[in-house]
């Protein structure tokens, strides 16, 4: 299966806010097309700031309202914080698979409230909301980690993002979809990464 181009712009949409790349930003939202900035738009930009922080957030919700907005927020968008944490559980469980009792001891390790923060926030609050699904998220996450150079990362959710129900070849896609944003050596060592850990035990 391939990536549609909706969700080749989505994996460029999560690049470019890691990257800060404003410019790029202005480009997808002008040339979106008819019925975009859907929810996936606003979901990917929702999730970016656990990969970019919340300055790289803020401000390409900044630079996505000037350039026309995100469009219409739906009903179910605002999610109460104290339903979901049994989906993130749940979530972080299928993306770490049989490794996730290692990852939340490790987190735990080098610091009991980073392991609190990611599973109470970045599962629960974030990414097991409704509106994009989670091998989708997963490959937005691929492609703001590739940008960034942050390769361990990269890994884990290479393989969180086969998982969930992701191919490899989407992972090389989504991968691919970033060309035009990062220089070839580092874009290659991307490739390198997905091709070594696109696979499950």
């Amino acid at each position: 299966m391939s990536l549609t181009g909706r969700e080749h712009r989505l994996v460029q949409l999560s690049a470019a806010i890691a990257l800060g790349r404003w410019e790029i930003l202005r480009e997808l939202r002008r040339a979106a097309p008819p019925g975009e900035p859907d929810r996936g738009w606003r979901e990917v930009v929702l999730q970016s700031h656990l990969f970019a922080g919340f300055p790289r957030a803020v401000e390409a919700a900044s630079v996505l309202s000037a350039a026309g907005g995100l469009g219409t927020l739906d009903p179910d968008e605002l999610v109460p914080a104290d339903a979901r944490d049994t989906a993130g559980r749940e979530l972080f469980d299928a993306i770490y698979g049989s490794g996730a009792a290692a990852v939340r001891a490790q987190l735990a390790d080098y610091h009991p409230e980073l392991a609190h923060w990611i599973a109470s926030h970045a599962y629960a609050r974030v990414l097991s909301r409704p509106g994009l699904s989670a091998d989708r998220r997963e490959l937005a996450a691929v492609a703001a980690l590739a940008a960034q150079g942050q390769e361990r990362q990269l890994a884990s959710h290479v393989r969180g993002a086969l998982r969930v129900g992701a191919t490899a070849q989407e992972v090389r896609e989504a991968l691919e979809a970033l060309r035009a944003l990062v220089d070839e050596p580092l874009l290659a060592r991307a490739l390198d990464v997905a091709q070594h850990f696109a696979r499950l035990e």
